[in-house]
């Protein structure tokens, strides 16, 4: 079966949300910023040209960094930390239970730990991250899966101790990394999986785990997430588990900060035609996130896979095809404020050995780049987006009244301003509610 007719669905349904998309785009991500030049004696001044240019995005876009480092050369780490940097202004760090604390309270964050795959030290992503300005989120406090996330040493553990064993977890990561981080997921596909510890699978856990977020990450955004099909399925709703299960916990005097919404598209060839017809609707999309909203709590798009099968042409089409439609619709939401792509590079997926495209989750070629880290066309999808599409530069020249204006995207921006041969440059940042900004020439 032709993989076009894939293209045709998601264009398809895109038509028909088209309109509320793009005005989504223009009035929730786009604002109007008035500058006002004065000379020293705060007389206006007019006839200033004023370029401008955006630096960075106040929305999020980002991908895991589970592979910094991580690469079989140092070419292909070089070439990573570029790729990943040139896109995305957040990153997803690794917390995974099972590989920060390997044993019982011996914990793994230093930047020359010992090497896991696919788990770099905290240490080391985090110096990454602020070293190019890219704002780094957690990844999970109480993920809770038997076969990679929760230590086999819990085995045997009675509840109290379960209860004490998790309070120094969160203890530990918040004295460590609670100013560096704002964003702290809390727990992740909560009910999908059983674990080898009857507690951290029974009613009390979810609320337990975000009493210690409350106590221990007072002044952090405490996150939830949960698995693809929880959330936009044929199930999703207000009547579903995870929109109840966010309701209790605001009920019970909980904080759920930010709603994560994962969107793997883990499906095999055949069964792709079948088992998209919601995912690849936007109009169901969007009533899923209309939903939510009316949580009033901001929607993270937190790991997004979107297979294209192999390295053939065809294929990679379709995969950016339905990447641009999606994160045109995702970015468009006056909800959302985050979209993060799950793996930047095919080979070195979950479950499967670094190249063998035939295994665990590299089956789906779901990356941003191939192996031999070369850019597929969803790469430059994502790239024209945000570093172009969704990019503001301006020429502008003030008045008589000594006042110009620029719309633009949110984020922060660099200025040049000269007139008469005096010249200042300066930063600001676009904003909404923004106030007038004054400067002095």
């Amino acid at each position: 079966m032709k993989r076009q007719e894939i293209i045709d669905r998601i264009e398809g349904t895109y038509e028909g949300v088209r309109d509320r998309i793009e005005s989504g785009i223009e009035e929730h991500r786009k604002g109007d910023q008035i500058l006002r030049f004065v000379d020293e004696s705060g007389a206006p001044v007019e006839g200033v040209r004023i370029s401008l240019k955006q630096k960075s995005h106040a929305f999020r876009f980002g991908a895991n960094i589970f592979m910094l480092d991580e690469l079989e050369t140092p070419e292909k780490n070089e070439i990573y930390k570029e790729r990943f940097r040139s896109l995305f202004n957040m990153a997803t760090l690794p917390f995974y239970w099972k590989d920060t604390e390997p044993e019982d309270g011996v914990f793994r964050f230093e930047k020359d730990a010992p090497r896991i795959y696919r788990r770099p030290p905290v240490d080391l992503c985090l110096e990454f991250c602020k070293k190019y300005g890219i704002e780094p989120r957690e990844h999970a406090l109480g993920y809770i899966s038997q076969h990679f996330t929760v230590p086999d040493w819990m085995v045997g553990k009675s509840d109290e101790e379960a209860k004490e064993i998790l309070e120094r977890r969160f203890r530990v990561i918040a004295e460590r990394y609670a100013d560096d981080i704002r964003t702290i997921e809390v727990t992740n596909e909560a009910g999908k999986f059983k674990t080898n510890h009857p507690f951290l699978w029974n009613e009390e856990y979810l609320p337990f785990c975000y009493a210690l977020a409350q106590k221990y990450f007072p002044q952090n955004q405490i996150g939830i997430n949960e698995d693809s099909n929880t959330v936009w399925g044929d199930k999703s709703g207000k009547w579903a588990r995870y929109y109840m299960t966010i309701e209790k916990l605001l009920s019970m005097g909980l904080r759920v900060d930010a709603i994560g919404m994962q969107y793997h598209m883990f499906y095999r060839r055949e069964e792709e035609q079948k088992r998209t017809a919601h995912f690849y609707d936007l109009a169901h999309l969007l009533w899923v996130l209309d939903t939510y909203a009316t949580l009033e709590k901001p929607i993270q798009i937190t790991e997004i896979t979107i297979p294209a099968y192999s390295w053939d042409p065809e294929d990679e089409t379709v995969q950016a095809t339905v990447l641009e439609k999606l994160y045109r619709m995702w970015f468009s939401h006056p909800a959302v404020e985050q979209i993060i792509y799950w793996n930047l590079t095919d080979g070195y997926a979950h479950n499967a050995e670094p190249g063998d495209m035939t295994v665990g989750e590299n089956y789906y070629y779901g990356g941003l780049l191939r192996f031999d880290m070369s850019k597929k066309p969803a790469f430059d999808v994502l790239d024209r987006l945000i570093n172009q599409e969704w990019h503001t530069e301006a020429e502008i020249a003030t008045d008589r009244t000594g006042a110009a204006s620029f719309r633009g995207f949110y984020g922060d921006y660099e200025y040049t301003a000269e007139k008469d041969g005096v010249r200042v440059t300066g930063t600001l940042t676009l904003k909404k509610d923004g106030t007038e900004i004054s400067v002095r020439l």
